[in-house]
């Protein structure tokens, strides 16, 4: 039996490779000559033609023994897709949209996808899609720029907007108690939409609107949003902010503010709907001009002295009334914060001849000094724990800006902009779901995607074959009760 044998030829950096085979025609010996294409693994015999795709060829004997192998198709980014999608698919997540948003549900949890993982303007979602597993899971997505905008637009309707914050509250319930904390931060855009207008906080003046957050305190998770117009106030926004709250029956039995929300009607109307509440004194009040005076001279006994986390507060709690009504206050003066502000004002101010020693005294006095008022009584050492809480909401609306693409704001018209807003809530929710299954780990949740964005898979046409997880990936994956499997079929998430 002849024996074939291969003949391999580079070309231009690439190498390529034709079977020969010995026959005879009309009594002569000639090598029958067929084309393999090129060389993917010589060791292997793996070869790739537009004819065959990728296949497998060996010599037996001088048989020619070929073995047609499954057409390789993509390689994508897979980790970082595979890891978010099945957690939250195990928590359910991903169902909730589905349920609210029906036949937009593959665009909407792509949107969420991409907002977590990659980020940036909406025109680059569809490259991102191309290039993620995503694809495999959301299959009938549209990102394109115009059917993003579109869907936003849809989304955006109040309509729906109300239906997936009762279908989420009902998600997020069992973990949820009936404190909450609330504030808001500035959206700088210069679109213009009757929500968008001049602004002036903390002498920064700019366009734009104001984003208002609820968060859970205990599960630290954000449970609605509102937004105003950009020249509408804190103090004038608490009492619309509970009432929409109260209306998707949540019930709310404690509110923690800041001073920016302090005033005599929100307190009535924190006391009529008994609600308690934990909120800080603007030092231009009344009660805090009274409460310093009175007290301050003799705060700093050591009988007053407690400790929160690495700083030394002296804190004199005292009975107050509250427009009518009784409350607490606490005067409390921060011995590093002191030190600070009294330094930086003696540099300023030690050779101004036009200061008088009272003057100076005076100020000096006030340094370091905040007074927080709350409906109930709490221990002096219990009530800064808890008004720091509100740090928690600091952190939320972190993560919106940083991780679920809340700004720059790269909308039109009012609809389109609550569609946005819509999906970075369901985004922030995303990212704290999974940031919690990964506490107590080395990584927080953007860290983590980026460890795993590096694994990558092979698309065939009927199954997709991981790549192999090095030992921060495995380890994030055991971390969040997840194995990586060998191979999968094509399967979308609903």
């Amino acid at each position: 039996m002849a024996k074939g044998f291969i003949r391999y030829e580079p070309k231009n950096g690439v190498e390529y490779a034709s079977v020969y085979k010995a026959k005879r025609v009309d009594g002569k010996k000639i090598n029958d000559v067929e084309y393999l294409g090129r060389v993917i693994d010589k060791e292997k015999g793996i070869f790739r033609s537009r004819e065959r795709g990728t296949f497998a060829f060996s010599l037996d004997g001088g048989i020619v023994n070929i073995e047609q192998t499954k057409a390789e198709k993509l390689i994508l980014d897979f980790g970082d897709s595979y890891i978010l999608g099945e957690l939250l698919v195990k928590n359910g997540f991903l169902l909730l949209l589905k349920r609210v948003f029906g036949d937009e549900s593959d665009t909407i949890a792509s949107l969420v996808f991409y907002k977590s993982l990659s980020g940036g303007a909406n025109c680059y979602a569809d490259t991102w899609h191309e290039g993620s597993y995503a694809r495999i899971m959301f299959p009938t997505a549209k990102l394109q720029s115009q059917r993003i905008s579109e869907s936003l637009l849809g989304i955006g309707d109040e309509r729906i907007c109300r239906s997936f914050f009762n279908e989420y509250l009902q998600f997020i319930s069992s973990r949820c108690g009936d404190s909450i904390l609330i504030d808001s931060s500035g959206m700088p855009n210069d679109i213009r939409m009757p929500i968008t207008a001049i602004n002036n906080h903390n002498g920064v003046i700019s366009n734009e609107s104001r984003l208002i957050y609820i968060v859970e305190r205990d599960s630290k998770l954000p449970i609605y949003f509102r937004y105003a117009t950009g020249n509408i106030v804190d103090v004038s926004t608490l009492k619309t902010t509970i009432a929409e709250v109260k209306a998707f029956g949540i019930n709310v039995r404690q509110a923690i503010v800041d001073a920016g929300y302090y005033s005599d009607k929100n307190i009535k109307a924190l006391q009529h709907d008994k609600i308690s509440f934990v909120l800080r004194v603007p030092p231009n009040r009344k009660l805090y001009k009274e409460l310093t005076a009175k007290y301050a001279p003799t705060l700093e006994d050591v009988k007053y002295l407690v400790k929160y986390r690495d700083r030394f507060v002296y804190i004199k709690r005292v009975e107050v009334d509250f427009f009518g009504t009784h409350g607490h206050a606490y005067i409390a003066v921060d011995i590093d914060r002191k030190h600070d502000e009294s330094k930086s004002y003696l540099h300023k101010n030690y050779d101004n001849d036009e200061l008088s020693s009272q003057d100076m005294n005076d100020a000096l006095m006030s340094k370091g000094i905040f007074v927080l008022v709350s409906a109930e009584p709490i221990e002096p050492c219990d009530i800064l724990p808890l008004y720091y809480q509100r740090q928690t909401i600091e952190q939320v609306f972190d993560v919106s800006k940083n991780n679920a693409d809340l700004l720059p704001l790269r909308v039109h018209g009012v609809n389109t902009f609550r569609g946005h807003l819509l999906v970075s809530f369901m985004t922030t929710v995303a990212y704290i779901l999974v940031n919690q299954i990964l506490a107590g780990s080395d990584w927080c949740a953007a860290g983590a995607y980026r460890i795993l964005k590096n694994q990558k898979c092979k698309v065939f046409d009927d199954s997709i074959i991981p790549q192999e997880a090095t030992k921060k990936m495995n380890l994030i994956a055991k971390h969040a009760g997840i194995q990586f499997p060998t191979t999968l079929q094509h399967r979308a998430v609903w």
